[in-house]
């Protein structure tokens, strides 16, 4: 029964979690957004203290049940391992303290000098985001653009196109070597890397081993038949001895299925009679089942447009690049770089969500993975607070839409040599063209077009970029068509302002 009450919940979470990073339409954040805040590092890092003392009263009270049931890189392990079907092929090994510690220490050392990113590398929580965006979500993508067209075929708008594309490719490759790696320690040893590797483990282990409720031996009898331990995905089932380590016991409930002879049970544990080992003394299993209220109904109402390039058959529109800018821009709600380094662990969240395909993972090393913002597939609308909703961490503070105008992210700069009215003024053959698309859509107005000479009343109108009013939003920089750099960009600021 314990066994089948964990199955249930953790499919529940572990589906509604993957859908948090494969739903590109926000609905699913709305109704489960919630289920990312109760991870336990985004927890710990936003300083959320009633989450933290509820997982950790949790684990006081029923063991580590948090990785077994909470976790989606703990559940993903579960499903990996449970397509092995060779049985009985686990044995009981003793606890690799000095690796379990050193990882430990190694994270809290990237956390303490500000290297969320690095630190991001052991969390469960955010490895598993990264491998559902980077690997999940352009196959989920994928079959929706076939139902779109499919749909579109009978003039119907259930479905609509969304682009595929990899955001960043260091990103990726990292979340498809932690997807292998993690994926072969769990085919060959169950929850090896939850009991090695994970932080988060290893920390929750220091209250496992007080949990109230336990799996404990009825010695009287057990046949020491070793099928418990042999079906132990956490190898910390001691038959011989009778023992159980209770720091690695995610309390999945599989030795209490396999148990013939009803020598296993969870409960509380009663005093000892005798003088070797406690005594059990008979308790019912006591289970405490959380419910999850969950109607999942995501017919998908268009929420945004599909994005084509239209050119009318006349010329091949070319794909635009980033500029260099000397400083990243971070969304608005980081509030500055170092804020952003130190309390995001690059889960990706934020950057599967964000509708403007603003948002992608930094290739800076020291910043490697965490979001960071750029301009050639849309700008970052003034409506939208999306990425702010959606951080666990508090990497990105909630903002509301109507401050998000005051806060300035970056200004823009004005690439002379670039714009199109400056170059076709300098060709004397061709015909000047004037433009103006910077300062028609900047929602801010804070450009104005200027005379490109003051003493020529045929000279060309050029942008002037008043810093004080811009935001950094990028519209200028999404819909200069100049290419393939633009010919006004967005340099981020190290700290954000408030105008």
């Amino acid at each position: 029964m314990l066994k089948r009450i964990r199955v249930i919940l953790a499919t529940i979470v572990f589906a509604l979690i993957t859908l948090l990073f494969l739903d590109f339409s926000g609905t699913m954040h709305v109704w489960f957004g919630w289920l990312a805040k109760i991870q336990f590092m985004p927890a710990v890092l936003a300083m959320n203290v009633i989450v933290v003392a509820v997982l950790v009263l949790l684990t006081l009270l029923l063991g580590r049940i948090y990785c077994s049931v909470i976790c989606p890189l703990g559940v993903m392990q579960d499903i990996i391992s449970w397509f092995n079907r060779k049985k009985n092929r686990y044995s009981y090994s003793g606890e690799k303290k000095v690796l379990r510690y050193a990882f430990l220490v190694v994270f809290i050392v990237f956390l303490v000098v500000g290297m969320g990113a690095f630190a991001g590398l052991l969390a469960p929580y955010s490895s598993y985001g990264r491998i559902a965006e980077n690997l999940l979500r352009p196959v989920y993508l994928f079959g929706n653009n076939i139902l779109a067209s499919i749909a579109e075929h009978y003039d119907s708008y259930a479905f609509y196109h969304t682009d595929v594309w990899i955001k960043s490719m260091p990103t990726f490759i990292i979340a498809a070597v932690s997807f292998v790696v993690i994926a072969f320690l769990a085919w060959k040893g169950g929850r090896t890397y939850c009991n090695t590797i994970c932080p988060v483990g290893t920390v929750l282990s220091f209250f496992a081993r007080f949990s109230l409720f336990k799996i404990y031996f009825d010695e009287d009898k057990c046949r020491k038949c070793s099928k418990c331990s042999k079906n132990c995905k956490a190898s910390c089932i001691d038959y011989k001895n009778m023992t159980v380590d209770y720091s690695r016991c995610v309390t999945c409930g599989n030795c209490l299925e396999q148990c013939s002879f009803d020598a296993l049970h969870f409960g509380m544990r009663g005093k000892k009679k005798a003088e070797k080992e406690e005594k059990k003394q008979g308790v019912d299993e006591g289970k405490r089942a959380f419910l999850l209220g969950a109607a999942l109904a995501t017919t998908g109402a268009a929420l945004a447009q599909v994005k084509k390039k239209t050119d009318g058959g006349l010329a091949v529109i070319e794909d635009k690049e980033a500029p260099n800018r000397t400083t990243p821009i971070t969304p608005p709600g980081s509030y500055s770089a170092k804020n952003m380094a130190q309390h995001c662990t690059a889960c990706q969240l934020c950057v599967s969500e964000c509708p403007n395909d603003v948002l992608r993972p930094s290739t800076d090393i020291m910043t490697l993975m965490q979001p960071t913002m750029s301009y050639e597939r849309g700008y970052c609308r003034p409506e939208c607070n999306r990425c702010s909703e959606v951080c666990p961490t508090g990497a990105i503070k909630p903002i509301k839409k109507e401050d998000k105008t005051s806060i300035q992210i970056g200004h823009a700069v004005w690439v002379g040599h670039q714009c199109i009215p400056v170059m076709t003024d300098a060709d004397k053959e061709q015909e000047t063209v004037e433009c103006g698309n910077c300062a028609r859509h900047c929602p801010t107005g804070a450009i104005l077009m200027i005379p490109l000479r003051e003493d020529d009343e045929n000279s060309p109108m050029v942008p002037s970029v008043n810093t004080a009013k811009c935001i950094g939003c990028g519209a200028c920089e999404n819909l200069c068509p100049a290419r393939p750099f633009p010919a006004i960009y967005v340099e981020g600021h190290e700290m954000h302002r408030v105008l």
